[in-house]
């Protein structure tokens, strides 16, 4: 019986290091990769030999990766595209986001971060994950689960996509938030307009303003050109300001004006700009707690908490544990051109009785990992992460007597060991950031 071949990638980029590592990463997670250092070298290979992907730089020797997005986007109607990018060039990113590129990424980023994008860039052109005639809405962009907070999930998503109005997503990490703002985009009125995602918290205090509002030629040292920021790139579209907990409270007031005003001032400038641009925001965060401590404003949480959706934790959605496995192993087993691996009885019985603290997120990870460290057709409990199975030594009454930050220390010890020591995919699982993560770990490198 013969497997699968595996999904084809054509890196595109200038940089033999870039190459190398984008190479390197997508491989071991199972696809051909292909590179080209230039947009012709990308052009004879892409008449070599089909490919499901072509990822590139913008910034290209000759011709331009933009102009390689747009003859993906014309030529090939089965190959997606993605481009990447540093802070400097974000304004052609966003410009090949409009030119039909299926998403971005800025510079520098996670491998998991590469993952999702590559993910989200094959889905688009595979008809998304899950998809089938009968879909529900919430599982054409990617949520997937027909369980009862689902269900409810899907038809808040459905309403607020009839209005324009400004959305608020509340949910732990790892439980889909930026993928319902998608959803709620793709299917409102102004789904062939721009989505530009924005990570609040990925992006430096003194860097934020600039990167929201942009800036004109000479505001600061380095403005060598005007550049035109978030909220004006995603014009007629929506914003999505993800992690919005931890804007400083000056950023705060100058998102305020902006929702208050609907028009933005460039650094550097004194003439304010209209924009026409649905808002939404996001947060792992409990931000009425944070109103109330005075880390919030007040009237900047009234003007975004008009739509509230509440993102169901995977523990409350016990019905979508196993359909999901399955898909998780399906998708990656694909990937790497072999049959999906089954699980035991047993072994789903062990990841159902997983509190799931990263969720969805967590679950992908760890159903990723199975798939490719688990040998033969079968897993059992014996292939789960040690902390998933049954152990004598803990079999016992839980002691009472140990203190919270003994507990807790464990906890996030097992969480690493989990992740082969991924200290980013365990802040991510755990809802914290990576520096928190150093200061509860002190003796971790």
């Amino acid at each position: 019986m013969s497997s699968k071949p595996a999904t084809r990638i054509l890196v595109v980029d200038d940089s033999a290091e870039t190459r190398e590592v984008l190479r390197r990463n997508l491989e071991l997670e199972g696809y051909t990769v292909l590179t080209a250092a230039c947009v012709a070298d990308a052009l004879a290979a892409l008449e070599q030999e089909p490919v499901s992907l072509v990822i590139t730089d913008v910034k290209m020797p000759r011709v331009s990766g933009l102009d390689l997005v747009r003859h993906v986007v014309e030529n090939l109607k089965h190959t997606a595209v993605m481009v990447i990018t540093g802070f400097p060039n974000v304004d052609g990113a966003l410009t090949a986001i409009k030119g039909g590129a299926t998403d971005y990424l800025t510079k520098p980023f996670t491998d998991e971060e590469l993952l999702s994008a590559v993910r989200r860039s094959l889905d688009s052109v595979n008809g998304g994950p899950g998809l089938s005639a009968g879909a529900e809405l919430g599982n054409r962009h990617g949520l997937l689960g027909s369980s009862e907070p689902m269900q409810r999930l899907s038809g808040e998503i459905a309403r607020a996509a009839r209005t324009r109005a400004t959305v608020l997503l509340l949910g732990e990490s790892g439980t889909g938030k930026e993928l319902v703002a998608r959803a709620i985009h793709y299917e409102g009125e102004r789904k062939n307009a721009p989505f530009v995602s924005v990570n609040c918290g990925a992006i430096p205090h003194e860097l934020l303003e600039s990167e929201l509002f942009g800036h004109v030629k000479g505001a600061f040292t380095g403005a060598t050109e005007s550049r035109a920021g978030f909220f004006l790139t995603a014009e007629g579209g929506t914003l999505f300001l993800d992690e919005i907990a931890e804007t400083s409270p000056t950023m705060q007031v100058k998102l305020l004006r902006v929702l208050q005003e609907r028009e933005v001032i460039m650094v550097g400038s004194s003439r304010p700009r209209k924009v026409d641009v649905r808002v939404m925001a996001a947060t792992n965060k409990d931000l009425e707690s944070l109103v109330r401590s005075g880390a919030f404003r007040q009237d900047l949480f009234y003007r975004i908490n008009v739509l509230r959706l509440d993102l169901p934790p995977l523990r409350e959605r016990a019905d979508d544990l196993v359909p999901l496995v399955h898909h998780f192993a399906e998708r990656f087993a694909r990937e790497m051109g072999r049959e999906p691996p089954q699980f035991t009885q047993r072994a789903l019985e062990a990841l159902r009785s997983h509190s799931w603290p990263g969720n969805v997120r967590e679950l992908e990870n760890t159903v990723q990992r199975l798939v490719v460290m688990t040998e033969g057709a079968l897993v059992d409990v014996a292939d789960l992460p040690p902390f998933m199975r049954f152990s004598a030594a803990d079999s016992g009454s839980e002691d009472l007597s140990r203190p919270l930050a003994e507990v807790e220390t464990a906890y996030i010890r097992k969480v690493l060991e989990s992740v082969d020591g991924n200290k980013t995919r365990a802040a991510q699982i755990l809802g914290i950031d990576r520096k928190t993560l150093r200061a509860k770990l002190p003796d971790s490198k």
